[in-house]
């Protein structure tokens, strides 16, 4: 974590399979990752294994929270 304040590691998270709560999972995960100074997520088969609208839908999302002025750093 220290280094991703630092600027010297990116810090990415793997979205991990998926689940009944992928949005949910996902949205969260992103925050807690912004938060801690991350600069994104794999999102492979939690975006990838659903229909194209429902897939795109999911990654905007999570683009919402990186481009959301009010999650700052913890």
């Amino acid at each position: 974590v220290a280094n991703c304040y630092m600027g010297r590691i990116g810090l990415i998270n793997s979205g991990g399979e998926s689940g009944a709560n992928d949005l949910a999972d996902a949205v969260k995960t992103a925050v807690i990752n912004k938060r801690a100074g991350g600069s994104g997520l794999i999102l492979g088969r939690k975006a990838f294994q659903k229909p194209m609208a429902d897939g795109i839908s999911f990654i905007q999302a999570v683009q919402d929270v990186y481009l959301c002025p009010e999650i700052k750093l913890a």
